[in-house]
């Protein structure tokens, strides 16, 4: 079952991977797909200068339209977050997110693994506040034009499927390397780095996707119950959660990405996952 689950879950995360960055052609021509599905935004953390990626990220889109020069309230992006968030929560990042699934094979390479302190995982909310929301609108150039800040001065998502491809196929490009870009690839590095160690390290700590989607989880249709009745506290599914979710305790945790793990090795089956109740069918069977 667990195996089964595991699977499933990679074989799911594969195929949004390949479908949000189908074309895998531009790699080599150093060109960008700029068709109309880019004006689309992909759920998951995606660059939109990806050569290959199919959909716009909804980070970058974000800040893009609350830095415009009338600061228009970017009410597609936003709604479509909160949609997502509200139906899905989590979900996204643990079978969707392609930068999800990068993290995962990289914390498959050998070595010691870690648990992330706790007070790490607030960092993203202010990733968020700040990066994205204030900086946008705040600082802008002499047009009025705000920065989309977290694109520019903390990404490594964009670092690697973006500025990497597209300088390694543009000397002009790479021409006009400064200490901005050294300062990202010194972020990408670490972001690495603590990938092999700490599972989903970016997850936890500096996405403001994750953020956003970690907000709506304890509200969202798709969710995670336990049942009393049956749960033995055995402690299993605590031990196997690698976000360091106690599912018992706190089964809509903001950092809970439902990849379904603790679902998976419980002796009663007491953990459901999705967007059906517990309550309701005991209380249904109770009835009859």
């Amino acid at each position: 079952m667990k195996i089964a689950n595991k699977l499933k879950r990679k074989l799911i995360q594969i195929a949004a991977f390949g479908f949000t960055n189908s074309h895998i052609g531009n790699f080599m021509e150093g060109k960008l797909y700029i068709g109309k599905w880019k004006q689309f935004c992909n759920p998951g953390l995606n660059c939109y200068s990806c050569p290959a990626a199919s959909f716009a990220c909804p980070i970058g889109a974000m800040q893009a339209v609350a830095g415009s020069m009338n600061y228009s309230f970017s009410f597609y992006v936003t709604g479509f977050l909160l949609a997502i968030g509200v139906l899905l929560g989590r979900f996204i990042c643990g079978w969707i997110c392609p930068f999800g699934l990068i993290q995962e094979f990289i914390h498959k390479i050998p070595s010691k693994k870690l648990r992330l302190p706790k007070p790490f995982t607030y960092v993203k909310y202010a990733v968020l506040l700040i990066f994205v929301i204030i900086l946008p609108v705040a600082a802008t150039n002499y047009m009025g034009i705000g920065k989309p800040a977290f694109c520019q001065f903390i990404c490594p998502s964009g670092t690697l499927v973006g500025g990497i491809p597209m300088l390694s196929t543009h000397k002009e490009l790479r021409d006009t390397i400064g200490l901005l870009f050294s300062v990202k690839m010194t972020i990408l590095l670490g972001t690495v780095i603590g990938c092999v160690f700490i599972y989903r390290f970016f997850c936890k700590t500096l996405c403001p996707l994750g953020a956003i989607y970690g907000l709506l989880n304890k509200v969202s249709f798709y969710h995670l119950e336990v049942d009393k009745l049956k749960c033995v506290k055995c402690g299993k599914c605590v031990t196997t959660c690698k976000m360091d979710v106690d599912p018992v305790k706190n089964p809509n945790s903001a950092e809970c990405i439902r990849c379904g793990a603790c679902q998976a090795v419980c002796p009663t089956k007491a953990i459901s996952i999705g967007f059906t109740s517990n309550k309701i069918s005991i209380r249904k069977e109770i009835e009859q």
